[in-house]
């Protein structure tokens, strides 16, 4: 051990004890009130089985997006761990042995010897990689990226993450440029093997009857964007009456004040306004979808999705489960964190959302998108044969 180690560990405690009032006050709140408990508190959430394949995903999208190599790993063997209530609802799907992953201190007490420990896209805690070091694992970064926006930020703490990377053995990266950057911030044994989103997109659970007339749909909106695409829509609905439209919101807790400001737009322009948890058969003029499970559904009978995450400035999500059926995709300006699923797909039209509304007059205009990149798996499922 080194004294970099005693500082930061010191710092993290410290850190820990003054967040300690916010904690508790945040925990309060619904969005949080399973994750700050058992990340900050260990509540309900006792170690992962000792000896395992352990795969940390931060959200839902990437708890995901780690299934192709879920399905690889035997279910005896299977660990995953997240931080965010969306993406434990996702992961205890995958396998019991599912956890949130507590804060960086309370690691030295929970942490158990694993196999292996990847970590995906930008999850860098260094007590993290440490102690499952430490303790015997094979440590790997999957899916690493470092976009163009965040990278200035990243070069200012160049100490720190030549730190971090210093406890990784292994660096499987999205794109070249990933890979430069993450080697300036110290990364070494870096490959390049594309963006693991692209290598076995979610099929859907259930086939949906298509109602009649342009089904649009908005998915994995956030805040700003939904009135800004019932704006665009109304402009649609007007050369277009049997134009349909479903707005999938990307965080639950979100779902009631949504509803509402949908069910307000429609009482005004008379339209028919339909929840998808009362009712699912997709007649009414726009429909909230709250639930979640629903949108890969949704986009394979969409003939337009509106891609959320992108008009403000979120960073995007993930096109390639739209594009597989061939929709026409609108997205907005700001997917830095998509950079890579976007390079691989034709026929997005990317838009400034004051346009949104004009580029959704006109349909007909729009291209259907198609995939035409691919990602290579077979360094990492070589990873988890190495230690099976």
């Amino acid at each position: 051990m080194n004294l970099f180690f005693f500082l930061y560990t010191a710092a993290a405690a410290l850190l820990y004890l003054l967040a300690l009032p916010f904690l508790l006050l945040f925990a309060l709140k619904t969005k949080y009130s399973q994750s700050i408990p058992a990340r900050f508190f260990l509540w309900r959430n006792p170690p992962l089985a000792k000896q395992g394949i352990w795969i940390h995903s931060c959200s839902f999208g990437e708890a995901r997006a780690i299934r192709p190599l879920t399905k690889r790993i035997p279910a005896s063997l299977l660990r995953l761990t997240t931080t965010t209530q969306t993406g434990f609802e996702e992961i205890v799907k995958q396998t019991p042995q599912s956890r949130y992953l507590p804060y960086e201190i309370l690691l030295f007490f929970w942490l158990k010897p694993q196999k292996l420990l990847m970590v995906m896209e930008a999850e860098l805690w260094y007590l993290l990689f440490f102690l499952a070091r430490r303790r015997g694992a094979r440590t790997v970064l999957i899916n690493a990226r470092m976009n163009e926006r965040s990278y200035p930020r990243y070069l200012k703490l160049k100490w720190l993450y030549r730190r971090i990377f210093s406890q990784v053995d292994a660096v499987y990266a999205q794109t070249l440029e990933d890979k430069v950057r993450l080697e300036k911030l110290g990364a070494e044994n870096v490959a390049v093997i594309g963006n693991i989103k692209f290598a076995d997109r979610e099929k859907p659970s259930k086939h949906l009857e298509k109602p009649q007339g342009l089904l649009v749909c908005a998915g994995s909106t956030h805040e700003g964007e939904e009135p800004l695409v019932l704006e665009a829509f109304k402009a649609l609905k007007n050369l277009e009456p049997d134009a349909r439209l479903v707005i999938a919101p990307r965080h639950p807790e979100r779902f009631g004040k949504i509803g509402t400001m949908i069910d307000k737009e429609c009482k005004l322009h008379q339209w028919v306004y339909q929840r998808y948890s009362v009712d699912k058969s997709l007649t009414a003029d726009v429909i909230l979808i709250d639930s979640l499970g629903e949108l890969i559904n949704l986009y394979a009978i969409s003939d337009i999705v509106i891609l959320g995450g992108a008009f403000e400035p979120v960073g995007g999500h993930n096109a390639a489960e739209a594009a597989q059926f061939g929709c026409k995709i609108i997205s907005g300006e700001h997917y830095f964190n998509q950079k890579d699923i976007f390079a691989g797909i034709e026929g997005i039209t990317i838009v400034k959302k004051e346009a949104l509304a004009e580029v959704l007059r006109h349909p007909e205009r729009l291209s259907k998108s198609s995939i035409r990149r691919e990602a290579d798996l077979q360094p990492i499922l070589r990873e988890i044969e190495n230690v099976l």
